[in-house]
């Protein structure tokens, strides 16, 4: 089972707040929230209430327990930018683009990398094959 939550148009740039939900990824989530508590990015706050929030929906919508989640994906989109016009020299203006970003991160209770094998039995796949 899995949950999600989804912040979006966060104020800050989508490449710096990348370096911190690749960290997190598929780590516990007790963990995952003890590195955004002490990262020392301005993504690590909206990072930190996007994961609060998708363990709350997990605990309350799926009830599902808090102990065996895990970060299984954490993505950062681009944003629309709100456009400025900075002035500079010689009566120039210059557009300064500030970025924003879209957060998603999903927690399931399943161990991350533990995929299901559909393969046959090695006892049942040779005799097939000896058929």
């Amino acid at each position: 089972m899995e949950a999600k939550a989804m912040s979006r148009w966060v104020r800050v740039s989508y490449d710096k707040t990348r370096l911190l939900t690749r960290e997190i990824q598929g780590k516990k989530v007790d963990e995952a929230l003890k590195f955004t508590r002490f990262a020392k990015t301005k993504s690590a706050k909206p990072v930190r209430k996007c994961l609060e929030s998708a363990i709350a929906n997990a605990e309350e919508n799926y009830d599902m327990d808090v102990e065996t989640l895990y970060v299984k994906e954490a993505r950062v989109d681009k944003g629309p930018f709100l456009k400025r016009v900075v002035p500079n020299s010689r009566g120039r203006a210059d557009l300064q683009k500030k970025r924003t970003s879209h957060i998603m991160i999903v927690v399931s209770d399943e161990i991350p990398g533990k995929k299901k094998s559909t393969t046959t039995k090695k006892g049942e796949a040779d005799q097939s094959a000896a058929s």
